[in-house]
Parts: C-alpha cells; sequence; structure tokens
C-alpha cells in the first residue's frame, strides 16, 4: 500500500520513538530527515537506517516536522520548529500535552501550526537501537487540535499514524493528560514502587520470583530521567489517582493487621474483587473488552519446540490471542501461558494432548 504520507518529514530527536518513526516511514518509501543534539545518536540513527541527517539550508525544506525529544525539552523545540521552519507544520510525541500546548502559545504568535500528538507506544529500552518500524502497530496516536487547527492539519497527522500502523485519536490535551494518567503513569509509579521492595530483600527469597513479580516490575527499568520528567509535568493529574491507591493499600494493611474484626474479610475480598472488574475493562486484542481462557504448556528446553508448538497450534487454524514465556527455576523447562477464546480452548486441550504435550496445573 502506498504511503499516505506525502510531505517531507524531518523528525527532530532520533531516540526510541524517532527512530522507529524513521524505520516506519522508510519501510513504505518515505525519506526522512533526522537532527539531533548528540552526534552520536544521530550516527547510530542513520546506520540503523531511520532517516538521512538533516542539514538546514540543504536538505528539503520540511512540510511537517516531527519533536521527538524528552518532555522538558519538547517546547523549546517546537519553539525553535516553528521558527526555522516557517511553513511547516510542526507536531510532537510528548506523553503530557497541555502544559506544552501553553507554553507554545504563550510564546509564539505561529501557535496554529502547532499540533500535538502521542503514540501510546514505547518500549523498556530507550535510543535508536531499541527503535522498531511496528512499534507503533495497533497503537492508539493521539492528537490534540486546538479550535485554531484546521482539518487538512489534523489530517496530516492522522495520515502520520496510519502509515507507522497506530490508530488515530483525538482528544483536547486536559482530557489527555487525564487519561494517560490513569494508563500509563500510575502503572509506572506502582511497578516502581513495588520494584523498590526487591532492594532490600534476601537474594534467596527474590531467587524464587515468578512471573506475577516480573509483570508488575516490567515497567520499573524504564528510563527514570525520562519518567522524572513525565510524572513530574503531569503531577496535578496524577496526584487523584495515586491518593486513591495509597487509600485502598491503607485500608488493606488495616484490613490485614485485624482480620478478626467483622468486615475485615469483606474489605480484602473487595479490593481483589474490584482489580478483576477493572482488568475486564481493559480492551483487548481487537480494541474491545474480551476473557480468554488461559493454559500453560510445559516445553522442553530445547531448540526448536516453542516453534513447533506455535506451528501445530496455526496448522490447527487456532488463534492465539496472548502468549507469555517463562522459565521454570532450577528445571530445564519453559512454560508457556496461552491464552485462547473460549470456544477453542476445548480444541486447543485435545491437539495438545494428541501431540504429547504436558499441560501445567
Amino acid at each position: 500500500m502506498p504511503a499516505r504520507t506525502k510531505a517531507n518529514i524531518k523528525v527532530v530527536g532520533a531516540g526510541l520513538l524517532g527512530s522507529s518513526i524513521g524505520l516506519g516511514l522508510g519501510a513504505l518509501g518515505v525519506k526522512v530527515g533526522l537532527a539531533d543534539i548528540s552526534s552520536s545518536t544521530l550516527d547510530l540513527a542513520v546506520d540503523y537506517g531511520a532517516g538521512e541527517k538533516f542539514s538546514q539550508g540543504q536538505s528539503p525544506e520540511p512540510d511537517l516536522v516531527v519533536v521527538a525529544v524528552p518532555p522538558a525539552m519538547t517546547a523549546s523545540v517546537v519553539l525553535e520548529q516553528l521558527q526555522l521552519h516557517p511553513n511547516a507544520l510542526i507536531t510532537d510525541v510528548a506523553s503530557v500535552k497541555h502544559q506544552i500546548l501553553e507554553d507554545v502559545q504563550e510564546d509564539s504568535p505561529e501557535a496554529a501550526r502547532y499540533l500535538g500528538s502521542h503514540p501510546m507506544a514505547g518500549r523498556e529500552r530507550g535510543g535508536p537501537s531499541a527503535a522498531r518500524a511496528d512499534l507503533f502497530n495497533g497503537r492508539p496516536w493521539i492528537i490534540t487540535p486546538t479550535p485554531e487547527n484546521t482539518a487538512e492539519q489534523i489530517g496530516i497527522i492522522e495520515a502520520l499514524a496510519l502509515d507507522l500502523g497506530a490508530v488515530p485519536v483525538i482528544s483536547d490535551s486536559a482530557s489527555h493528560d487525564r487519561a494517560v494518567a490513569l494508563v500509563s503513569h500510575l502503572p509506572q509509579l506502582v511497578s516502581s514502587i513495588t520494584a523498590a521492595r526487591l532492594s532490600s530483600a534476601v537474594p534467596e527469597d527474590i531467587s524464587l520470583a515468578g512471573q506475577g513479580l516480573r509483570d508488575v516490575t516490567r515497567l520499573a527499568s524504564s528510563d527514570s530521567d525520562l519518567w522524572l520528567q513525565i510524572v513530574t509535568a503531569n503531577a496535578g493529574e496524577i496526584t487523584g489517582p495515586l491518593s486513591e491507591v495509597a487509600k485502598d493499600i491503607q485500608n488493606l494493611v488495616d484490613a490485614l493487621e485485624n482480620l478478626g474484626r467483622s468486615g475485615s474479610r469483606r474489605t480484602i475480598a473487595g479490593v481483589l474483587a474490584a482489580g478483576q472488574e477493572g482488568v475486564a475493562r481493559i480492551p483487548g486484542k481487537h480494541g474491545t473488552s474480551s476473557k480468554f481462557k488461559n493454559l500453560t504448556v510445559l516445553i522442553p528446553d530445547t531448540p526448536g519446540e516453542l516453534a513447533r508448538l506455535l506451528t501445530e497450534i496455526g496448522s490447527a487454524d487456532i488463534n492465539l490471542e496472548d502468549l507469555r514465556l517463562e522459565h521454570s527455576p532450577s528445571a530445564q523447562v519453559g512454560l508457556a501461558e496461552i491464552s485462547v477464546k473460549p470456544d477453542a480452548h476445548e480444541r486447543l486441550l485435545a491437539l495438545l494432548a494428541e501431540n504429547g504435550w504436558r499441560i501445567s496445573g
């Protein structure tokens, strides 16, 4: 399919998001000019094929500039690009939107050429070496227009998102910041708080860790400097949900410390039930809430076994909704937790039994 994006593109910031944008557009034949304050980061991104070095006065004048720098720098870089390229539309991919918009509107008479956006995508690792052309596939790409932005400008950002495999979503900047505080920033902080408890734990205890701990603490390995910028920039929206979590934890502690008191077990059960209700509301693989049935398959720790399992499932025309892998501690076996739709569960069990796979639990 030909690219929808017809504009000359400049990407400022050759880190994970900027380089992933370059790789994704490059795969469609769209040429991208890259700029970065770090020459080594820029050289690496170019080596990875994310684009060509942008040279002012020599590279084609951009029609669209994508600012992909840390949140603390975003507003100043947007303002700089508005001055450098007087005919270009400027967008950014920062994870906080309202303060950036206010800063740009306050300091530039050209603020109507700025249209903020935010792809809900990322990885625990940063930099161009972690970039992927498919990073945005199926992810929401939030566009936050103001009344000054035109339908044509919105269409340009929508085309960019669609070319990168993302799903455009229109929102205002304040609503965006409220939403991401709950679905992105709060999970990061809770993950970090949980992982911090491990720093003083006995090594023998940590050695027993299973997939549950890894799931909860995965986000804690993210770039702490970047997240400091994000959460402080959106502090006003994060404090509400974070305070609610703190209240729930205190109620839980109180109930556990007073199990003999009437209602304590009901409080604990209520926390667990509310968690299940919340999980059920998270959009599933295809963007709608779905409940899947899970089973865990024991995989011998030898080459080719996982590939054989997936091939056999695919040959039976059974669609995997999710797959998580874990290595069993002190055992030469892997664990593959497979999620399928309920109507495929019994058929999958029969297939696995027929082919000699062992099921855990």
